[in-house]
């Protein structure tokens, strides 16, 4: 029997061989890359999700991360990344694009969190601070079970978990516990990051065209 070749899917991409982790990272860091699509390597397994992003998933998603990127900038907290970037953890063998996250300057300073190559970094390595994910209808298992597990196996301190199905998303933090993550109680919609050390709540309105508005509060 031969080897087996690339995975071809007609008139959407082509997957080399990939045998382990360090496999897919380095196609993941390669000019084959594919720039559109969700591909994640966890524990294993090839994660492949070609579905298109619903415009409310979109909408929450830059939501998160222009409002909490402006209190991380005025409190100079350290960094948040926006999707398309790659996170690694070896000894949680994951490798996937998270909806976001943010490094703090300790986690950065310790090591924690590493761009190996600073400014010019395509991969973080180690665990973020927090990791933000938007449900979609083909996410849900992904989110709430496998990368649950996996994120917590990684260090991430806080799980960020927001619902885009639901008529009224709202935001869920998870925090890492001893054994799994645990939920923080959410009162009158607004839930408290011990990390951050405020309170959030995601709160919308209808606007033109019925495209809803989006904003990430804090207190």
């Amino acid at each position: 029997m031969g080897i087996m070749g690339s995975i071809v899917f007609p008139g959407q991409v082509r997957i080399p061989n990939i045998k382990d982790l360090g496999a897919f990272r380095r196609w993941a860091r390669s000019a084959s890359f594919p720039d559109h699509g969700w591909f994640s390597h966890l524990e294993g397994d090839l994660w492949v999700d070609f579905s298109r992003e619903q415009v409310v998933h979109n909408l929450i998603k830059s939501c998160v991360c222009t409002d909490l990127s402006v209190l991380i900038r005025e409190e100079e907290l350290g960094s948040y990344l926006g999707d398309r970037m790659l996170l690694t953890n070896l000894a949680a063998e994951l490798s996937t694009e998270p909806d976001g996250m943010f490094l703090s300057n300790e986690s950065l300073r310790t090591g924690k969190a590493r761009l190996p190559k600073g400014k010019r970094s395509m991969e973080v390595l180690g665990a973020p601070d927090m990791a933000l994910e938007v449900i979609s209808p083909s996410s849900v298992d992904k989110n709430t079970v496998s990368l649950m597990r996996l994120y917590w196996l990684a260090g991430v301190t806080e799980y960020w978990l927001i619902d885009s199905r639901e008529e009224s998303p709202h935001l869920d933090i998870f925090r890492r516990g001893r054994s799994k993550y645990t939920p923080t109680p959410i009162v009158d919609g607004w839930v408290k990051s011990a990390l951050f050390g405020k309170a959030f709540r995601l709160v919308w309105r209808d606007a033109a065209h019925g495209v809803p508005v989006f904003r990430l509060e804090v207190k």
